[in-house]
């Protein structure tokens, strides 16, 4: 029997209509994963139940999109130590957490709807963090909820991001090669779905930086950004309870939801510590090789934006 959390009745529905889920046929679809992972001499993957159910539910229980997908997300972490190797929960990252730059909204969008995630810079230092750094930890978050967040292994994540203090020196920081690769990752690695990233404030000096990254994008995603002048414009498709207090909403105080964060955060250190032990080994690899080339095709396209 399959070590899983049971699941809300609307998460259920969803499950089964929309995912494929069957829930008496889990543990076999586990075995057959298991199975194949241990004959992949290259790959050294968990394979504990919660985790692989996340992304059999993330590829709609097909094992063969399942087995591309975990192969892409051990393979684009190890190709990228700057964004995923030595993850823990280090004194900057619990300062970060504490700015209330990145939370994860505690109700999701309705009954069995997306988890919302909202980004705000407010409180974002330029001087203290680099955009590398709000990166890394964002991959935590988003690690974290594979194995613990139903919400969005099911219905998938809405990310709200409110620009309006966006400082132009963050903006010089931006790294258009980074942005592609995490585009990649997003669309062939990460078992959760983005159903949607809607900006508001965004100001002018932002636009075109903006479409720039948008167009780096898998063309998939792209369809997915939505761009507000204001929160006005946003409640009339996201209603404004769904948002924290400061927002005019009752989904949280930031300041509260990122305390609790870090709790969680902490409490997961031993996760992001044994991630050490898990990714590719190229050499061992049966076929072709996979490089950053092969997988991004951007080694050396673009440089950071100079802004003066």
């Amino acid at each position: 029997m399959a070590e899983l959390r049971p699941l809300s009745p609307e998460l259920r529905r969803i499950a089964e209509t929309e995912l494929n889920e069957v829930e008496e046929r889990v543990p076999a679809d586990l075995v057959a994963l298991r199975d194949w992972l241990s004959k992949q001499p290259h790959l050294k993957a968990r394979q504990d139940d919660q985790f692989l159910v996340g992304f059999l539910r993330g590829c709609k229980f097909s094992l063969e999109k399942t087995k591309s997908k975990l192969d892409n997300f051990y393979t684009i972490k190890t190709l990228m130590p700057e964004l995923f190797g030595n993850r823990t929960m280090d004194a900057k990252n619990i300062a970060l957490c504490r700015t209330g730059t990145y939370v994860r909204l505690p109700k999701p969008w309705g009954p069995g709807g997306p988890r919302l995630q909202l980004t705000t810079y407010e409180k974002f230092d330029p001087k203290s963090f680099k955009m590398l750094d709000l990166f890394r930890f964002q991959t935590m978050i988003s690690e974290q909820a594979i194995s613990q967040d139903d919400s969005s292994n099911i219905s998938g994540y809405i990310e709200i991001i409110d620009m309006g203090k966006l400082s132009l020196s963050f903006l010089a920081q931006l790294d258009f090669t980074l942005i592609k690769k995490m585009g990649v990752f997003a669309e062939k690695a990460q078992p959760t779905r983005l159903k949607g990233v809607h900006l508001i404030n965004c100001p002018k000096e932002g636009v075109a930086l903006l479409n720039l990254a948008k167009s780096l994008m898998p063309s998939k995603l792209q369809q997915r950004f939505h761009v507000y002048k204001n929160l006005d414009q946003l409640a009339e498709v996201i209603p404004r309870e769904y948002l924290p207090e400061e927002f005019g909403g009752s989904n949280g105080r930031i300041a509260d939801i990122a305390a609790e964060m870090e709790k969680g955060l902490l409490a997961y250190q031993n996760y992001f510590l044994e991630e050490t032990k898990y990714g590719v080994n190229e050499q061992l690899r049966p076929g072709k090789r996979v490089t950053a080339d092969t997988l991004f095709g951007v080694e050396g396209s673009f440089r950071k934006l100079d802004i003066d």
